[in-house]
């Protein structure tokens, strides 16, 4: 069997890496106990966290274990990694919401059974740490000096960085530390945004254990023009389908740019290299057909096979000119919601997330009902507009919702 580092490096996943050499040997020798930390500052995972995620299933399918450790405690600190303000501060009862959520996410993709991989709460152990004890076992380690050359620090230092957040790379250094002691875990991965967190975890446990630990990035997911990949103008790209329908999910991929699909097929499918080779070979116009095994694939390691084969639907349906609409993620509107302006109900029915966002879509001539392009945001939405009972939104190009009145 291939070692799995030289398939996250042929795929691209690979950016940064403490000890390459001793990392790859071990790999490829023994087995080993790995972590990547999440910390639940919404109810849902997202596109971000899907790389991570695949990551994850890559090392436990070469038999390697996952640590999933959910940030209870870090996620009351907040991390100021790419922040140009302070986080939002959430309650403990937010905190474990979210942490039940990216549970039951984790739990479709990364096989926890017969302990083939573990779910940790650092809750566990940060919540009633004595402050004291903590500087003088894990504070003495750690150079402010140091800290302060490091990229997430040095991007806060003009607008203010908070003491409570320039705790954070010390917690996130003591979650390494504390999986080792009781897992035995000796590899920590994440986002290429975490390298300096990720090395403070490593020093401290060669420091205090006297033993060896390891740490690797990988790529952010990015668009060929450096952009953060996995948001619209309605949000970001959630895991969640309440959250981003699984049709919409299908039609995200199904849209990216020709530039990025060969990227998307490598770090974010499981297709050979052979067929990843093939389809993002593909001149012209062909390159759709992989845009469509893109979306399908990405729909169904998500939301399943069923799902994914009915946004395959909807979305074939929809650019064909047909009129079977049952798969197009679908609103039900009370009579008593109409008269507002298109604007209000993009809103209301949770198409748009605010109404500034909403008259940008007219005003850029994004927005069509009915095939009829929206050119006043004060449009008043009335029963007229609805043909048998239902109203067709198209937002951009290839972007649709049905709203059918109960």
């Amino acid at each position: 069997m291939a070692n799995v580092y030289d398939i996250l490096l042929e795929r691209g996943y690979i950016k940064q890496i403490t000890h390459e050499d001793e990392v790859r040997e071990l790999l490829g020798r023994e087995k080993i106990t790995f972590y990547i930390g999440f910390d639940p500052t919404a109810d849902s995972l997202h596109i971000g966290h899907f790389l991570q995620m695949m990551v994850m299933s890559y090392m436990q399918k070469a038999g390697h274990k996952p640590i999933a450790l959910l940030g209870g405690g870090t996620a009351m600190i907040g991390d100021p990694t790419g922040k140009t303000d302070m986080r939002k501060m959430l309650s403990q009862e937010q905190i474990q919401h979210n942490a039940d959520c990216f549970k039951k996410q984790f739990s479709k993709f990364i096989d926890f059974e017969d302990e083939k991989a573990i779910m940790a709460n650092n809750a566990d152990w940060l919540m009633n740490l004595n402050y004291v004890n903590f500087l003088r076992e894990i504070g003495v380690h750690f150079s402010v000096n140091k800290m302060l050359t490091a990229e997430c620090f040095k991007q806060r230092m003009e607008k203010g960085l908070t003491f409570l957040e320039f705790n954070y790379m010390l917690m996130q250094g003591y979650d390494f530390l504390e999986l080792n002691r009781r897992y035995g875990c000796t590899f920590q991965m994440g986002g290429d945004d975490q390298w300096a967190n990720i090395i403070a975890g490593v020093n401290l446990i060669r420091k205090k254990e006297r033993k060896p630990a390891f740490g690797m990035t990988f790529t952010l997911l990015t668009k060929s023009d450096g952009k953060k990949m996995g948001k619209t103008e309605g949000g970001a790209i959630w895991l969640d389908k309440e959250k981003t329908s699984p049709y919409d999910f299908y039609q995200y991929w199904r849209n990216v740019d020709d530039a990025d699909v060969e990227k998307c097929l490598l770090l974010l499918t499981f297709l050979p290299m052979d067929e990843v080779k093939r389809l993002s070979s593909l001149p012209g116009e062909k390159i759709n057909e992989a845009k469509r095994v893109l979306a399908y694939e990405v729909t169904r390691i998500i939301h399943g096979e069923k799902e994914a084969q009915k946004a395959k639907e909807a979305a074939e349906a929809l650019f064909s000119g047909g009129e079977n609409l049952n798969n197009v993620p679908t609103i039900e509107l009370d009579e008593s919601g109409l008269g507002c302006s298109v604007v209000e109900l993009l809103v209301d029915i949770h198409i748009l997330p605010s109404k500034s966002e909403a008259r940008r879509l007219i005003r850029q001539n994004g927005l069509t009902i009915n095939g009829e392009k929206v050119m006043d945001s004060e449009l008043k939405v009335t029963k007229d507009h609805f043909k048998n009972g239902e109203l067709l939104i198209r937002r951009g190009k290839k972007n649709y919702n049905r709203i059918i009145i109960k």
